[in-house]
């Protein structure tokens, strides 16, 4: 559904997969989109697992990924707006067909505002 989203939106989807039902290790997925991101084929990603939970922290491993666990309009507004986040991630069990496609929409046309913002979102990229 949010593959369709955004081809309707006139993005080109880079599709890491899964591609069936089967239980899967989602680690593995985060990093296929670390390694989309740090290669280029990607600039933005999605990502989701039940909870949405293991695929961020998943996911925040790597210092150049920013990925935020959203679960409605305002919290993917101020993802990109203050975070500057490129990974928006999602609970399959957690969030509706409709909210995700809307915060998914809100996402992907939010800017991050940078000023004192930046700052923050740099100490990020950096090790503890």
């Amino acid at each position: 559904m949010l593959r369709e989203e955004l081809a309707e939106l006139g993005f080109t989807v880079v599709d890491l997969g899964t591609n069936d039902t089967q239980s899967v290790d989602y680690p593995d997925f985060a990093y296929a989109m670390s390694a989309a991101l740090r290669e280029g084929r990607a600039k933005k990603g999605v990502l989701i697992c039940g909870s949405g939970i293991g695929i961020s922290m998943a996911a925040n491993r790597d210092p150049n990924i920013r990925a935020a666990l959203i679960h409605d309009a305002f919290g993917a507004r101020m993802a990109r707006q203050h975070n500057d986040a490129n990974v928006i991630c999602f609970g399959d069990r957690m969030i509706g067909a409709d909210v995700a496609r809307d915060c998914l929409r809100i996402f992907l046309e939010t800017e991050f505002e940078g000023g004192r913002h930046a700052r923050r979102v740099d100490k990020l990229s950096k090790p503890a």
